[in-house]
């Protein structure tokens, strides 16, 4: 999907994904995280960057990037709002080069959100953002009703079959969702091989 169509959707504020919080998933997740969290971590497709600001709060120096000309400011104001720092930027994950590499990557249905044809970009977009070493975290609807789409459906065999060449998967559950998802999506934690 092009920029044009992501900024509308925002202008004419279509955006069923925006559930006004972070992703439950990465909210348990970061909780239980006893890593180190002196690191950078970027969020494409981070919309209006609940995920952002939450890894923010967890001690992150978190980064988010989006497609849509109007995600950007709406994100920046909401985390100034909660006193908390981030940086944000307008990106195209797919094509663009990465301002820097990150420790970290996270996304929230990205994946499933572009074009089904357009996927292995997107796992040389994850490798061209990602440090070796690196953490991918990712979260995924891997039961949707139908083919139409965004979002599209993936599934844990696809997930392995795309990334399992370049990362090592550390481990793969069922994350606790927005009500209207519970069930429907598959958290992976990936670390990038050096």
């Amino acid at each position: 999907m092009s920029r044009e169509y992501w900024e509308q959707r925002y202008q004419t504020k279509d955006m069923p994904w925006e559930k006004g919080a972070p992703s439950p998933g990465l909210v348990d997740f970061l909780a239980g995280y006893c890593g180190p969290r002196q690191a950078t971590v970027g969020v494409p497709g981070c919309g209006t960057g609940h995920d952002v600001r939450e890894f923010a709060r967890a001690g992150f120096e978190a980064f988010g990037f989006d497609l849509a000309p109007s995600a950007i400011p709406q994100a920046m104001a909401k985390t100034e709002a909660a006193g908390l720092k981030a940086t944000f930027a307008l990106a195209d994950f797919l094509r663009d080069e990465p301002p820097q590499k990150f420790d970290w990557l996270f996304e929230h249905t990205l994946f499933c959100a572009i074009q089904p044809r357009e996927r292995d970009e997107y796992v040389r977009a994850v490798l061209r953002w990602l440090k070796p070493g690196g953490i991918y975290l990712a979260i995924n609807y891997v039961v949707i009703e139908g083919d139409a789409g965004p979002p599209w459906r993936t599934s844990r065999e696809e997930q392995l079959e795309r990334f399992g060449a370049h990362m090592t998967l550390e481990s793969d559950w069922v994350p606790r969702s927005y009500p209207n998802r519970q069930g429907r999506e598959r958290m992976f934690l990936w670390r990038r091989s050096r």
